[in-house]
């Protein structure tokens, strides 16, 4: 069962869409194998993060076996090598922080997110 704050991604039309916002918000990009017990950790990484400290960001998961052009649309549009699990934070549409297999961890989303958050002057 996927995190009501996770959407599924499953078109490229709704890639651009989430790209283009991500200059207004950050943008979580989650790559996931449903063959691969590393994706599947990862993504109860991901549960665990969102289940504790969701951050002002948006997240998307995007299923490589169901989805493959989105996932291959994901690599070329932000210039990333395929990996699965991968984790992708988005802002004005550029990657600024990814992670891949047992790197992708509830504390390093929690992190890179906060990280990227605009510092108030």
């Amino acid at each position: 069962m996927m995190h009501p704050e996770l959407t599924a991604l499953a078109g490229l039309d709704e890639l651009d869409r989430m790209l283009d916002a991500s200059g207004d918000r950050p943008l979580l990009l989650f790559k996931y194998s449903n063959t691969c017990g590393t994706s599947a950790q990862a993504l109860d990484e991901l549960v665990a993060h969102l289940n504790e400290s969701p951050a002002d960001a948006t997240y998307a998961m995007v299923t490589v076996q169901t989805h493959r052009d989105v996932s291959n649309a994901i690599a070329r549009k932000l210039g990333v090598r395929h990996e699965t699990p991968q984790a992708l934070l988005v802002r004005d549409g550029r990657v600024v922080w990814s992670a891949s297999h047992f790197r992708v961890t509830a504390a390093a989303l929690e992190d890179a997110i906060s990280r990227s958050q605009p510092t108030a002057q």
